[in-house]
């Protein structure tokens, strides 16, 4: 339930081949920066680059008060809106929202994503159609500051990195001000409740409706 392709329908992503390479999808975390510094120069001429490391496709529109920092990309039809600040290493799909004051840090977002209000996310990987709910982050950092490990209902895993927020499967709803923890992995079509503090696994077709407490969606 928490291996790439039980998370992600991979043909809705420029990284698609770079995923593959990989199990778990945290594993792909450390080779983003440079999966996108060797992506980038081969988009082709619907992408400009803006600046350096920058591409931006010539459908996107960025707001003028938005911060790109470098390497990133930034799909077909996406928005980045007023204020949002991307730090670097960023791979932004099509048909993404990027909204007003929002942080992203070693990211992929698949086509689709909507990170609308106040969210940040750092990281992590965002699957088809997920929507982050306003004010909704991940925390990416353990307070121990010990490597994170992922909860899993069959025994943890220990995935050798110190900074891993969350994996969102495709189609995931996370509602307003949760907080994802460190090595959070929801499965696909789940729901997270609003102010939720969520950790571990959630299983694909679930509810997250208070700490610890898990339904069945369907």
């Amino acid at each position: 339930m928490y291996t790439i392709t039980d998370l992600f329908d991979l043909e809705h992503t420029l990284a698609k081949d770079y995923l593959s390479q990989f199990t778990y999808p945290w594993e792909a975390l450390k080779g983003i920066k440079d999966f996108i510094l060797a992506l980038g120069p081969t988009l082709g001429a619907d992408y400009q680059e803006v600046s350096e490391h920058v591409w931006v496709h010539k459908t996107a529109k960025v707001f003028p008060s938005a911060y790109l920092g470098a390497p990133c990309i930034i799909g077909p039809n996406t928005e980045v809106r007023h204020c949002a600040f991307i730090r670097g290493s960023a791979l932004v799909g099509a048909d993404c929202v990027v909204g007003n004051s929002c942080e992203l840090k070693n990211v992929i977002l698949f086509d689709h994503v909507q990170t609308p209000h106040y969210n940040y996310v750092g990281d992590s990987i965002l699957g088809y159609y997920s929507h982050m709910g306003a004010g909704s982050i991940t925390s990416n950092v353990r307070s121990d500051k010990k490597l994170v490990v992922v909860h899993a209902p069959g025994g943890d895993i220990e995935t050798g990195i110190k900074k891993f927020g969350a994996m969102l499967g495709d189609y995931v709803e996370c509602g307003c001000n949760a907080v994802l923890n460190p090595g959070t992995v929801v499965g696909r079509h789940s729901n997270i409740y609003p102010t939720s503090c969520v950790r571990g696994v959630v299983p694909e077709g679930s509810i997250y409706k208070v700490t610890g407490k898990i339904v069945d969606k369907f």
